[in-house]
């Protein structure tokens, strides 16, 4: 469990340039903690202790620099502090990653064995049909944290390989798009500031829209994107002009025709701010 105490060998009686090392590491680690506690009050979103330990795992591992992308709320949660503004706190129990292409590994890295080298109890979730392979992790309980592996494909819901992780992930339409360039950026987690990569916040808006159209039969969730597109449109909008219709000359057409869709939605929402529905009007209409 989060916070639980374990011992690790840190040096020999006497080594006193490794036991110093170990010493600054947790000064280091301390102070960092203590940074994240303050920018909690000053209401930053921070994930929590289980999230901060998968994500420290898979930054020590080289996984970020290797091409793994954080997606979902994680993600939003993330431009939110990058973009220095503030929104409601955003929850969730999921950690989404993603892969666009092979990532850059120089040997296999086993994704099962990387997440349980974090001593939470981590298993693998049953493939759907039961024959099929795992594509996510979870944490025992019903509200245990899950992690969940995704790669671009046409179709939504098909299991392909990552052989680099020896795993598999569920594909999902245009992530290509979402997944081009993704940006260096930061996840606040636990006492921990993560270097992550993230896709760019403007394709993140396009591609929530996308996911909150195609999830008509789940409310809930797509009420929940089509607020996090919005809400992350706003706050570029007002820092960077134009951008959300530049970004979407990129996206495939297939894609642009099922976020119109949402645009009578997109008006309701913003009514009160006309600025940021002009950018959907030219964008969209």
């Amino acid at each position: 469990m989060p916070g639980l105490a374990v011992e690790d060998f840190v040096c020999k009686v006497g080594d006193e340039e490794a036991l110093e090392t170990a010493r600054s590491s947790i000064e280091f680690a301390q102070w960092a903690a203590s940074q994240v506690r303050d920018l909690r009050k000053l209401e930053f979103q921070v994930a929590d202790k289980g999230v901060s330990r998968v994500l420290v795992e898979l930054h020590n591992n080289g996984l970020f620099a290797a091409g793994l992308t954080v997606v979902g709320t994680l993600c939003y949660m993330a431009w939110l502090n990058e973009l220095g503004a503030k929104a409601v706190a955003a929850r969730t129990q999921d950690i989404d990653l993603a892969r666009r292409r092979n990532l850059k590994l120089a040997a296999r890295l086993p994704f099962l064995e990387t997440v349980q080298a974090t001593r939470l109890k981590f298993f693998a979730i049953p493939g759907m049909p039961s024959h099929a392979p795992s594509t996510s992790v979870k944490l025992p309980g019903r509200e245990g944290l899950r992690v969940d592996v995704l790669a671009p494909g046409e179709a939504l819901g098909t299991v392909v390989p990552i052989p680099e992780l020896a795993w598999h992930a569920q594909t999902i339409p245009h992530f290509d798009y979402l997944l081009h360039e993704p940006r260096e950026a930061a996840i606040l987690a636990g006492g921990h500031c993560v270097p992550v990569s993230l896709p760019q916040p403007e394709r993140f808006v396009w591609h929530k829209l996308y996911s909150s159209a195609s999830r008509q039969s789940f409310p809930e969730k797509a009420e929940k994107d089509l607020m996090q597109a919005i809400t992350l449109a706003a706050i570029l909008t007002e820092q960077q002009d134009e951008i959300l219709a530049d970004s979407l000359q990129d996206a495939p057409s297939s894609m642009t025709a099922i976020v119109k869709k949402r645009l009578p939605a997109i008006r309701r929402a913003l009514s009160g701010q006309p600025q940021v529905l002009e950018q959907f009007e030219l964008a969209l209409g």
